[in-house]
């Protein structure tokens, strides 16, 4: 047995084991919410717990709070709706989403597969034939996220299997793995893994670290052997309430995310599945931290903040209003520190101008200096 799977085979699965980590929390309270939505912490994850209340053990304690629906549903992007076969989500004309486990190291209380992630639901070896089989005879899809659960919880042979059946598909040009490993079990990343994923270029692979505690030695390490193998890195976070939602806190997580290699992809809105309302944060939220983001740091470190549009309708990205106003040819623009500034728009003149003369050099005016004007 390797050393992630002692780790794994180790984890805290019931709250009664995790009274005696944090003696006094309410089993009994506990119990009722593992029954709808099982737990799963590894051990390493959950040496990072400082007190009950702090933002790591709000993504893997269950808490009372998630058997208040708010009226959420349990599939609230309609991917069951959208799923030719039982483990692929075709939403995208060019873009498969292929399920190929519901395990993963932990179960994160935000999770928004938590209908099927740690239940009796799984993922069956002729589910994954027929989720290949379908890619196979739908040439529109050019790629493919393999996800799950986390896909990285399967055993090497069988990544190896999936991996290598989607290669052989001459219209999947890109693959994509979206997996948690990193942050919640980082032993998870061995030589021979690595060495399994750098096989399938061009493969990339999307973390998803939610607070700069997780970037720990053991996790930037394993993030270092993706990155030395070639693997293109990515992170995609989740706007949480009381765990990320102050843009200090993503200003230090998108930081220590760049230093590990690791390019800041998307900043999701919470999506509004039944048991997670506690997270949830006003979209004004986001635009803060988006704020908070720009012109304080690089822009390679200000993710896309989406929101993941209920009923399928897809990823749509939320920007802050720095475009204001146009008056003539004069665009009124607003900077990272809220001053409005002038910037003379000639394109539309240019162009014209370029498409009466074409082929001939035109001469046109500099552009202005911007100029502030509050």
């Amino acid at each position: 047995m390797e050393l992630w799977q002692e780790f794994l085979a180790s984890a805290i699965r019931t709250p009664a084991q995790l009274s005696r980590r944090f003696p006094g929390i309410d089993v009994e309270a506990m119990e009722r919410v593992a029954e709808v939505y099982p737990m799963c912490v590894t051990p390493y994850y959950l040496d990072l717990i400082r007190q009950l209340s702090d933002p790591i053990a709000k993504q893997c304690i269950p808490d009372p709070a998630e058997l208040d629906s708010f009226g959420l549903v349990s599939d609230p992007l309609a991917e069951e709706s959208m799923s030719p076969v039982p483990c692929v989500v075709h939403r995208y004309p060019d873009r498969a989403l292929f399920l190929v486990s519901t395990q993963c190291a932990m179960y994160c209380r935000f999770c928004t597969r938590k209908r099927k992630v740690g239940t009796d639901w799984s993922v069956s070896e002729e589910m994954r034939r027929e989720g290949l089989a379908y890619i196979e005879r739908t040439p529109e899809i050019r790629d493919v996220v393999v996800s799950g659960g986390d896909p990285l919880m399967l055993s090497d042979g069988l990544i190896d299997s999936i991996l290598s059946g989607l290669r052989r598909i001459p219209h999947v040009e890109v693959i994509r793995v979206g997996t948690r490993a990193p942050c919640t079990l980082p032993q998870r990343i061995t030589p021979r893994l690595v060495n399994t994923l750098r096989k399938y270029h061009p493969l990339y692979v999307n973390t998803h670290f939610e607070h700069p505690r997780e970037l720990t030695p053991e996790a930037v390490r394993a993030l270092a052997r993706l990155a030395d193998a070639g693997i293109p890195l990515g992170n995609q976070s989740v706007l949480l309430r009381g765990v990320n939602d102050d843009p200090a806190v993503f200003l230090e997580l998108n930081r220590r995310l760049l230093a590990a290699r690791v390019k800041p992809y998307y900043m999701f809105q919470a999506d509004l599945v039944d048991g997670t309302a506690h997270f949830c944060t006003p979209i004004e939220t986001g635009l803060n931290v988006i704020r908070g983001l720009r012109g304080h740091t690089s822009g390679m470190a200000v993710p896309h903040f989406v929101i993941d549009s209920p009923g399928g309708g897809g990823k749509i990205p939320i920007l802050p209003e720095e475009y204001v106003r146009r008056e003539g040819r004069q665009v009124i623009l607003r900077n990272f520190r809220g001053h409005l500034h002038l910037y003379n728009d000639r394109a539309a003149e240019m162009g014209s101008v370029y498409e009466e003369f074409a082929g001939v050099p035109a001469l046109v005016e500099e552009f202005e200096p911007l100029a502030a004007i509050g």
